[in-house]
């Protein structure tokens, strides 16, 4: 298999590993899939639930794992040893702002309000213009249906764009996942232009280099 376009992929998961086998299954497929393209892992630092799962296949098939975590979670989210690199920081804003900086795409998998809304930022960004980035969803037997079925409401009634609806990439298993992602193109106009800003902040995206300040 060719190496991916991605280096560094950005996964948002849950601390829990929810009540069915499917989720686990399905952090571990996707940290088989980084393996499979040599894709470098960028998460939310945490040892348990899905995180811990999809962090642990990546470090044990040989790619470096990056965990960024705020102070405050490291005695609910880190149970024995920790995997990869971690990074505390301050506060729930620095994570999400030194994740988007890190990763060159985000992946959603199964998880609860702070994965959504992790997710809900980075499509917000792209559409505001901020970054350039994919944002893919491994949608999971269906977990997320109710909420591609809100995107496509909000769509119908007039708030959200067709063009923007499109920022999300989604798919049932991560092998179709990664392939769609591989291929994406946006469609969608940003609101504002993206040189107006300061996107030096989020890093380089691939094939880019970072504007010096």
């Amino acid at each position: 298999m060719e190496r991916s376009r991605f280096r560094k992929i950005c996964v948002f998961c849950g601390s829990h590993s929810g009540h069915r086998e499917v989720f686990s299954d399905a952090a571990i497929e996707l940290g088989n899939e980084f393996v499979k393209r040599k894709i470098d892992l960028v998460y939310g630092g945490g040892s348990v639930g899905l995180m811990g799962l999809i962090s642990r296949r990546v470090y044990e098939g040989g790619f470096h794992v990056l965990g960024i975590i705020p102070k405050a979670l490291m005695p609910i989210e880190i149970s024995g040893e920790t995997v990869g690199d971690v990074r505390v920081v301050a506060d729930m804003h620095e994570r999400k702002a030194a994740m988007a900086q890190e990763a060159e795409a985000f992946i959603a998998l199964p998880g609860g309000y702070g994965t959504m809304e992790e997710l809900l930022e980075m499509i917000t960004w792209s559409q505001l213009g901020i970054h350039k980035k994919t944002v893919g969803l491994l949608n999971v037997d269906g977990y997320y249906n109710s909420l591609l079925a809100l995107f496509d409401t909000g769509v119908e009634e007039g708030f959200i764009k067709p063009g923007a609806r499109n920022i999300v990439v989604s798919a049932p298993t991560a092998k179709e996942l990664m392939e769609k992602m591989e291929e994406y193109t946006p469609s969608h106009k940003h609101v504002a232009a993206h040189e107006s800003w300061k996107v030096e902040e989020l890093g380089a995206y691939p094939g880019q280099q970072s504007k010096p300040q």
